[in-house]
């Protein structure tokens, strides 16, 4: 008799991001050593999580991908054995021409160090009063998903805003992906955060897929980080205080809900990137 697929354990850090790059580099670091501990397989860290102004981020908190921030999660991620998804902002293309802009990323970086790929938010924030097109560029649209294989799960990632537009997720499940991860750094408003639970437990059961929604917290953002199965049961669901959790999600689980409820392949339209 053989065992079956082990589950994937899932470190979720709902930190305080500071606009100190140094500040945030210590965070991270302490969120490794909280992984470690619990034992994870998996660190997810919030959008922006390499430095962060409420007011706004654009071009001043930007460093490259060989900067410290990423060179010291890829440095942890091979010492520990840790896969880690982080929010990280990333220069502009100069061919985007004036006024200088920067690009909000995530980077998933796998258990031995390597950075496995570079997911740019396709979806600005120009909503609710804010305009992240005023100091960031989009991502392509048609630019391949990015996915994390870790254990027998493969993570497909979108960015905060990204969660309120289905098709885009549909794209990443479309990619292989078991578990959505939304980092995030959703901001605080009239039914913002009951906005926020709605659609990550939407997400999860349209697409059969378990969700991870990171949220950032602290001022002017909701904190309310969950983790829902393929079915929408809700793992784990956090309130506005900065900690550390972790869960662990079945690969079982997802093959028998996708089983059971077939509606991926029982589907009648297909997604198309949008051009320009």
């Amino acid at each position: 008799m053989t065992d079956g697929p082990a589950p994937v354990r899932v470190t979720v850090a709902q930190v305080v991001v500071a606009q100190d790059r140094e500040v945030n580099r210590r965070t991270a670091r302490d969120a490794l050593d909280e992984a470690s501990r619990a034992r994870a397989d998996l660190l997810v860290l919030p959008e922006y999580a390499s430095g962060y102004d409420p007011r706004g981020v654009g071009p001043a908190h930007a460093e490259p991908l060989d900067g410290p921030y990423v060179t010291l999660l890829r440095e942890s991620a091979g010492s520990t054995g840790i896969a880690v998804i982080a929010g990280v902002t990333l220069p502009g293309s100069a061919a985007a021409g004036p006024p200088a802009r920067a690009v909000n990323a995530l980077v998933a970086v796998d258990a031995a160090g390597e950075l496995a790929g570079v997911y740019r938010k396709v979806h600005l924030y120009d909503a609710f009063g804010y305009r992240e097109s005023d100091h960031l560029e989009p991502g392509p649209p048609d630019a391949e998903p990015v996915t994390l294989r870790v254990g027998d799960l493969t993570f497909g990632v979108l960015t905060c805003y990204d969660l309120r537009f289905p098709e885009a997720s549909r794209r990443v499940v479309d990619a292989g992906a078991d578990v959505l991860v939304y980092p995030a750094a959703w901001v605080a408003g009239p039914l913002k955060a009951d906005h926020w639970r709605t659609l990550l437990l939407a997400r999860a059961i349209e697409n059969t897929a378990a969700v991870v929604g990171v949220g950032m917290t602290g001022p002017g953002v909701t904190g309310r980080s969950l983790v829902a199965g393929p079915d929408g049961v809700v793992a784990l669901e956090l309130g506005e205080e900065e900690t550390y959790r972790t869960a662990d999600l079945d690969p079982a689980r997802v093959a028998e809900v996708r089983r059971a409820n077939p509606s991926l392949a029982n589907r009648r339209y297909a997604v198309t990137p949008a051009r320009g």
